[in-house]
């Protein structure tokens, strides 16, 4: 069963929540409108379900309420910023904000962002770009227990990795491709388990390395305290991708890479290369608007295969859920919401609908 609220509701009760677990009314808010406006995108894996997770992370001490933003390095187009294990939602605007100045100065900026908990959906920060006209690309990776298999591999190695690719369409709205190489997000497995549901086949291998449909073997131990995995998108290809985010996102940002044992800590780490350009800067902006419109409309003229009624490009679902759910409202699941009432006791608030 779900309880459906509107999104201001909901806005309310996680920043009430967030406030309460130490962060200032400004930081709480913030965490609170990315939180809300990924499950108004469709994402409900980087919502509010998140809320316990994050309330927990606090009280371990793993994620620090009111961090701020250390700048290591400061080199024109390049930047190396220390997010500290503060909220990743606030930190991962600060960067964007620092970067977007610098690429409509200069033309372009390389941000590298590391130590940052949970960045959230990653595609608010391209759209964050491309509202300005600026072109984004994203490699992070995700500290925390492993739940992605590598291909050929029998049990959960790195993170599900998200990649997102943002592009600006002259008097459209942009291109945002925002995928984890993981067959599907960590939190939809969450979402899918709070909701009593099996999976696809393909997504999931059990704690002994074996196909399975249960997406409850990476949410909960397993007998003897294992942990199924992930499998990634693509076979081969979505595995080198995710490699290579976690090599920039986490290597080269100086955030970290996975490899030690897994643990159940509840911290969510991310490490963030960001690389963004200004069209106009360099000098191709007049073409590179006509031959994308250009393009795009070519791909629009396809007819609909069975099943869809026309052709779409990144970023339209997400806006279409966007309106519905603005109209219809948010569901939330029951499970989902019995713990983000438990998390609002932790910390003293009283969640109320």
């Amino acid at each position: 069963m779900a309880r459906t609220f509107p999104a201001a509701t909901l806005r309310a009760q996680v920043a009430h929540i967030i406030a309460a677990a130490g962060s200032s009314a400004e930081e709480a808010r913030t965490v609170a409108d990315n939180l809300v406006l990924a499950n108004l995108s469709g994402h409900d894996s980087h919502g509010v379900g998140m809320v316990p997770r994050y309330v927990e992370a606090v009280l371990e001490g793993g994620l620090k309420p009111n961090a701020s933003l250390k700048v290591d390095l400061d080199a024109g187009t390049l930047l190396s910023l220390n997010g500290q294990r503060g909220y990743g939602q606030v930190l991962g605007q600060q960067t964007m904000a620092l970067g977007m100045a610098r690429a409509r100065e200069l033309g372009s900026c390389i941000l590298t962002l590391g130590n940052a908990h949970h960045l959230g959906r990653i595609g608010h920060f391209a759209e964050m770009a491309t509202a300005s006209g600026l072109v984004a690309i994203h490699f992070v990776n995700v500290l925390s227990r492993p739940v992605v298999a590598p291909w050929g591999g029998a049990d959960g190695r790195f993170g599900t990795n998200p990649c997102c690719i943002g592009i600006p369409l002259k008097g459209r709205e942009p291109f945002v491709l925002d995928f984890a190489t993981s067959r599907v997000a960590q939190g939809k497995m969450r979402v899918a388990y709070n909701e009593g549901r099996r999976v696809d086949p393909g997504y999931l291998i059990d704690e002994h390395g074996q196909p399975t449909t249960d997406p409850g073997v990476v949410v909960v131990p397993q007998p003897g305290g294992l942990l199924g995995a992930l499998m990634p998108f693509g076979e081969h290809k979505g595995y080198g991708m995710a490699v290579a985010c976690e090599l920039l996102g986490g290597a080269l940002t100086g955030g970290g890479t996975w490899h030690r044992k897994p643990d159940m800590a509840r911290a969510v780490v991310n490490g963030m290369l960001t690389i963004l350009i200004d069209p106009q800067k360099l000098g191709t902006q007049a073409s590179f608007e006509q031959e994308a419109l250009a393009f795009l409309d070519w791909l629009k003229q396809s007819p609909p295969a069975p099943g869809f009624d026309r052709v779409r490009i990144a970023g339209e679902p997400e806006r279409e859920a966007r309106a519905r759910r603005e109209r219809e409202g948010i569901a939330v699941d029951d499970q989902t919401w019995a713990e983000m009432v438990a998390a609002g006791e932790k910390v003293g608030y009283q969640v109320t609908s």
